[in-house]
C-alpha cells in the first residue's frame, strides 16, 4: 500500500509489542482460569481479525492503519494465548512425554514455516490476497472444533481471589528464589537479544555478503527451517531422555559458533551449511528449556513462568532486532552477527562452567 520499509517494520513492532508488554499478565490468566476455555477465546479472536482482514481487503477498504490495528489486537491476543496453549500441554500429555510434545509442536510450527510461504505463493496466484485470508479465517474452525473435543486435567489455582498484579508479583518472587529456572530464563533472554536477530539480517548477508538472488536467499532462509525440522523430529525421537541439561548447554554453545562461522562466511554453500546448524541448535535449546522450566515448576506457577519464557524469547525480540539493525549500519552486517555470536557464546560457556546445576537436571 505504501511502499514503506518503515511502516512494515512499524507493523511487525506493534505485533509484538503486546507481547513485551502483557504476556506475564496472561501467565497470570493462565493459572487463575481453565486454559482450554481461553484458548476457545484467542482462537475465535484470531478467526474474527482474519476475516476481518479477507473482508477490509477484498472491498478495498484496507488502509495502513486498519493494518496497524489488526496487528495490536493480535498481538494482545497472543499475549494471552501463548502461555495458556505451551502450559496446557503438560497436562495432555503428562511429564513423562512434555519433551516429544513440545518437540512435535517445534516440528509442525517449522514445517509450516517451509511450507506455508510457498503455499501462499501458489494460493495468492488463485484465490487473491483476500481469499488467503478467508483460507486463514476458516482455518481457525479446525481448531476450535480440536479444542472442543479434547479432555484436559486442567489446574486451576484455588487460591485466585487475590488481585492480578498480587499474583504477577508472587510469580515473580516464586522464579526469583529459584536458581535453575533463572538461569534458563537467562538463556533464553541472551539469545533473543543478541542470538535470533540474525533472522533479519539474512537478506542483508544475502545481497551485500553472498551477492545472490532472490532464489539464493530463499535457499538460505528454508535452510535454517530445515536444520530446525530435522533438529524437532530428533528431539521427538529421543522422548524423555537423561542429561536434558547437558544437551541444552552443547546445543547453545554449538548455536552460538555456528552464528559466528556464518558471519565470516563470503562462500553461499558454507552459509547454508552453517544455516542448517544455527536453525538446529536453536530450536534443540528452546525446546529444551521450555521442557525444563515446565518439569522444575509447580503446577500453581506454570503459566507464570511460561509467560516468562514467551516474554524472555518473544517480547524481548523486537529489541534485540533493533539492536541488530543499529549496530549493522554501523558496523556492518559481518561484523554485527559475529559480536551476538560471540556473547552468546561467552554467556553460555560461563553458564557450563559456573552453573554446573544446569547439567545436572
Amino acid at each position: 500500500l505504501t511502499n514503506s520499509a518503515f511502516l512494515l517494520g512499524l507493523v511487525g513492532f506493534l505485533g509484538s509489542m503486546p507481547i513485551f508488554l502483557l504476556s506475564l499478565f496472561g501467565g497470570v490468566v493462565a493459572d487463575r482460569i481453565n486454559k482450554k476455555k481461553i484458548l476457545i477465546f484467542t482462537q475465535i479472536a484470531f478467526m474474527l481479525l482474519a476475516f476481518a482482514l479477507g473482508v477490509l481487503t477484498q472491498l478495498k477498504l484496507i488502509t495502513p492503519f486498519q493494518i496497524m490495528l489488526i496487528a495490536a489486537l493480535n498481538g494482545i491476543i497472543m499475549a494471552f494465548d501463548a502461555p495458556a496453549r505451551q502450559a496446557i500441554v503438560v497436562e495432555l500429555t503428562g511429564r513423562v512425554h512434555l519433551l516429544n510434545a513440545i518437540a512435535l509442536n517445534s516440528a509442525a510450527f517449522n514445517s509450516a514455516r517451509i511450507i506455508g510461504p510457498a503455499l501462499a505463493g501458489v494460493l495468492i496466484s488463485m484465490l487473491g490476497m483476500s481469499g488467503c485470508f478467508y483460507l486463514n479465517g476458516v482455518s481457525f474452525l479446525a481448531l476450535l472444533i480440536s479444542l472442543w473435543m479434547i479432555e484436559t486435567n486442567s489446574f486451576i489455582n484455588k487460591n485466585n481471589q487475590s488481585h492480578l498484579v498480587k499474583d504477577l508479583f508472587a510469580g515473580l518472587e516464586f522464579m526469583r528464589k529459584n536458581r535453575v529456572i533463572l538461569i534458563l530464563i537467562s538463556m533464553v533472554g541472551v539469545t533473543s537479544v543478541f542470538g535470533i536477530s540474525y533472522v533479519i539480517l539474512i537478506p542483508v548477508v544475502a545481497k551485500e555478503v553472498l551477492k545472490i538472488g532472490v532464489k539464493g536467499f530463499g535457499m538460505l532462509m528454508s535452510s535454517t527451517g530445515i536444520g530446525a525440522l530435522l533438529a524437532a523430529l530428533l528431539l521427538a525421537r529421543l522422548g524423555d531422555f537423561k542429561a536434558k541439561g547437558k544437551l541444552l548447554i552443547v546445543s547453545a554453545i554449538v548455536f552460538s559458533f555456528s552464528l559466528v562461522f556464518f558471519s565470516l562466511s563470503k562462500v553461499y554453500l558454507i552459509s547454508l551449511i552453517a544455516l542448517v546448524f544455527i536453525g538446529g541448535s536453536s530450536v534443540l535449546a528452546m525446546a529444551l528449556v521450555n521442557t525444563l522450566l515446565q518439569i522444575n515448576v509447580a503446577d500453581e506457577f506454570r503459566g507464570r513462568v511460561i509467560s516468562a519464557f514467551m516474554f524472555t524469547f518473544s517480547g524481548l525480540m523486537p529489541f534485540g532486532n533493533l539492536f541488530a539493525g543499529v549496530l549493522s549500519e554501523v558496523l556492518g552486517v559481518s561484523l554485527t552477527l559475529m559480536i551476538g555470536g560471540i556473547i552468546c557464546a561467552v554467556f553460555f560457556i560461563a553458564i557450563n562452567i559456573f552453573c554446573p546445576e544446569i547439567k545436572r537436571i
